[in-house]
Parts: structure tokens; sequence; C-alpha cells
């Protein structure tokens, strides 16, 4: 008699199993899986030879899982069933097996490069995909790119399928890139294969002495209307040095010289660059070199944010009253400029006077509302309110102070209103009471009705 068996899905087309001790026969479900259906056929006419033949069969599926390198999840395709025909038993026995990935392996990119386009610290990052010879049917290919400078600790990372990205770097330091293929879909089972990553760094040629770099360079943002940057020279700086200031982002075909320069002695130590609206947000990368007779400068790369660097105007309109309860309402206005009112937030201190003292300013609130009321600890004093705003953490993630209001506001107590009511009665009452005084006095000394009588010399 023929086995019967309960037969497992039909699989047409498909390669054969690639695992050496898998039964002849078996068929994979594609290039990058492998079944491995194991069928056993016997006859047992007693226990100890059926308890053996599955000993068996167990071994044999066990050794498939470790030559193919990976794990199977074994079931019965359906439970053992024993057929009795002529006092013998059939038992077909199906391992149904997890689609397994081939592709456990993933070549790296190739041809990593680095270049400079001369934009100031913007470099262009390309690289080749893995040999063409390495397909991947049902699955997506995907680089990891990351960079950083040299002493950064942490990388910058970009998940993409692009072959070339543009980043910017410091190039006052070694720029370092490096990039790895992912793979991850139905030739790798879901799971992402990570390729060994390559690697490439570039450097700017130095120039000049370290000595001879700008020192104190600092801008601000003022009102994000104009920028403005100041420096010192460096300290092995040559008499008749000249400083140009270069800047490029995004937008801009290549780098632009500064049109308005700050200067001291004749010499530039600073610029003011307008119109710059469309850097906001972005990368601003800026360049400050020098040039001398006979003499290498080394120039100053650095890259900057404008909303963190932004500096509005101080508050206006500030207004300060006292409420029926004796407590200070304050109010004020968005500075003007190009500044979203939105971006900004508020400190509020306010002072009690101290008399011949200097007053002591206190915190009160740091806020993005234009109003706040203030109770009075010690209402005898004279209170002063004073206001400033900056960028606020939802516009950027730092920012400069404005100046103070321009003004302390003062307010007068109840107490001062009552003096200034009794004053005026007091001194009118005090004049009226001297007047008196000197009529009286006149009096006296001119007693009314008495003769005046002429002197008689001898």
């Amino acid at each position: 008699m023929q086995p019967v068996g309960m037969g497992g899905p039909s699989h047409t087309g498909g390669a054969v199993c690639s695992c050496p001790h898998c039964l002849p026969g078996d068929v994979g479900l594609d290039s990058c899986s492998t079944p491995c259906l194991l069928y056993f056929f016997t006859s047992i006419l007693h226990t100890e030879h059926f308890q053996a033949a599955w000993s068996d069969a167990a071994n044999q599926s066990s050794l498939s899982r470790n030559i193919c390198r990976r794990v199977f999840f074994i079931s019965l395709f359906q439970l053992p069933f024993f057929l009795r025909a002529n006092k013998y038993f059939v038992l077909t026995h199906y391992l149904a097996s997890r689609k397994i990935p081939k592709c456990d392996v993933v070549a790296p990119p190739r041809d990593l490069r680095i270049s400079d386009p001369g934009l100031l610290g913007a470099l262009d990052v390309e690289w080749k995909p893995p040999p063409r010879e390495q397909t991947f049917n049902e699955c997506t290919v995907k680089y990891k790119f990351e960079y950083r400078n040299t002493g950064d600790r942490d990388w910058k990372v970009i998940f993409t399928r692009k072959l070339k990205f543009r980043v910017g770097f410091d190039l006052s330091r070694t720029a370092e890139v490096r990039v790895q293929t992912l793979l991850k879909g139905g030739c790798t089972d879901d799971v992402e294969v990570q390729s060994d990553w390559i690697y490439a760094t570039f450097q700017i040629p130095p120039q000049g002495k370290l000595e001879s770099e700008v020192q104190n360079f600092h801008c601000i943002y003022h009102d994000w209307e104009y920028l403005k940057c100041t420096w010192e020279p460096g300290l092995l700086t040559p008499h008749g040095v000249h400083y140009g200031l270069y800047y490029w982002y995004e937008g801009l075909g290549q780098a632009v010289q500064c049109d308005h320069y700050i200067q001291e002695h004749g010499v530039n130590v600073g610029c003011v660059l307008q119109n710059l609206s469309q850097a906001e947000y972005q990368d601003l990368n800026v360049c400050v070199n020098g040039s001398a007779a006979a003499t290498l400068l080394r120039p100053l790369y650095t890259t900057l944010r404008l909303h963190n660097l932004a500096k509005p105007s101080a508050p206006e309109q500030l207004v300060v009253s006292v409420s029926a309860a004796e407590e200070l309402l304050v109010a004020w206005s968005p500075p003007g400029g190009r500044m979203p009112p939105h971006c900004l937030e508020y400190e509020v201190q306010v002072a009690e006077d101290a008399g011949g003292a200097a007053a002591a300013w206190a915190f009160v609130s740091t806020q993005m509302e234009t109003a706040l009321t203030i109770s009075r600890a010690n209402q005898s004093h004279v209170s002063c309110v004073r206001v400033r705003g900056r960028t606020n953490i939802f516009c950027a993630d730092q920012g400069f102070w404005s100046e103070w209001t321009q003004d302390c506001f003062s307010v007068s107590t109840k107490e001062d209103k009552k003096l200034f009511i009794l004053i005026p009665v007091i001194l009118t009452l005090s004049v009226s009471l001297i007047i008196f005084m000197l009529i009286g006095q006149y009096k006296k000394r001119s007693p009314a009705g008495k003769p005046l009588h002429a002197s008689v010399g001898c």
C-alpha cells in the first residue's frame, strides 16, 4: 500500500530547498525561504516502533533548523492521525515554517566622497549603492547617514533613500561622515539588516597661525530686522590688516560679502546685514577673513541661527495704576519691529522705595501675557515696576533680553494722597496766623487816640 499523507500548501515555481539536510523533493516558497517539508512514513506495529520513529523525525527537523540557520515554528499541520488499514498505521507529519531571511548580510554603500562647493561650510556628501549583483527582492533599501565635526560627542543622524546630501560643518575642524545600508522587507522577514559603516573625512588646508584669527565674534539679530556682528583683531594681527565678512544660506547661489562695515581707526570690526528673512530658521554660514601684506591670517568659520540671536526692543506703553484693593495693575504693549508678538515672553520686576537706600528689584513673573496684577507687601512704600522681553521657547532655543522699560513708574499710596491734601490746608492756616500776629504787633506799637508832642530844646 502506498503511504497516504495530509499535504501542505501547493507551491509552484519555487526554488529547491537550500538546506542540504532537507528531504529530496522539498519545495521552498521562494528563493529566500526554505519550508523543508519532512514526510516520514513507516509501518508501526508496536508502540516502541512509533516512539523511535517520532524521535528520529524530531532529530532530523532539529538538524535541518541548525544547518539552515533559522528558527522554525514547529507544529503539526493537523494532529497526527492514525489510519488502521490492514493493521498498518500511516503517520503524516508536516512541519510548517515561517518565511526566513536568506539575505541576512547586506553590503555597505560604495565610493563615499566629500566635496566643498565653496559655501563656507556647506559640504556635499555623496555615495553609491551596494554592488548591483546583490539584488533585494521584496525589500526596501535605505541609508543611515551620520555626520559631525571632530571633537563633537554626538552624531547628527539622517535616514534617507537619497545618495547625496548637503550638510553644514565648522570648517575650522575636521568634518567626519559615515554611512551604512539598511535592508528591510520580505527578503529579511521584516527584520532590519544593517551593513558595516563606511567612513570619510574632510579638512581644508590650515592657513595662518591660530592667534591671527579674529576674537570675540558676537552677533545680535535686532528686532528680527537686521543682524549686527562685531569682532576684535587677533593677537598676531599686523598693521594695515583688512577684514571681510562673507555669508551664505540656502537660496543664495554663492557666498556674498558684507556691504555695510563698522570701522574703528580705519579697520573693519563689524558688519550689519539686512533683509535676512529668508535665512530665518535655517543655517547661516559666516566667514571672517583677513588679509595683510606678506602675512597669512586664519579665517573664522561659524554657523548662525538667527532666531536664537534675536533681541527685541523694550516693551512699549507701560502703564501702572492702583486698584481699589491697593494692588498694582501693570500693562504694556509688545515692541515694534518684525518680531512676532506670540514669540515674546516678558519678565516683570518690582521695587519698594527704601528711603535713602537704593531700591532692591525683586522678580515677580515671567509670562507671555501683557498685563499683570501685583499685590504689594508694604503699602506704605512707593512701588516701581519695570518690564523687559525676549524670544520664548516656542520660537527659539535661546535669545537676548531686551533693555528694561525706559522709566520706573512710581505709584502713590493713600497716605501720600492724604498728605498732598493736608499740605495746602496747613500752609493756608499758617499764613493766616502769621498775618494776624503781625497786625496785632503793629497795633501795640501805635495806640490810637494819643496826641503827639514836639520836643522842646534848652
